[in-house]
Order: structure tokens, then sequence, then C-alpha cells
């Protein structure tokens, strides 16, 4: 079970830019549902 390092080398850029944004818009979610909550209370 040897991994390809050109296949790495390929999907790193791709997942660091998924992972990333889905931080952010999880993160902006997050206030945004807050923010609604507090309204609503």
């Amino acid at each position: 079970m040897d991994i390809d390092f050109r296949v790495a080398i390929v999907l790193a850029p791709i997942v660091i830019a998924a992972s990333w944004a889905a931080f952010n818009i999880g993160a902006a979610a997050l206030r945004q549902l807050q923010s609604f909550l507090n309204r609503e209370a």
C-alpha cells in the first residue's frame, strides 16, 4: 500500500482549499445562526 506522491501533490491544494472554504463558510453560518437565535429570544 504505497501512495503515489503525484496524486498527493495534485490533491493537497484541492483539499486545503476545500477545507479553508468550509471553515470560512461554517464560521459565517454560525455567526448568522447565533444572531438569528438572539433576535428570536
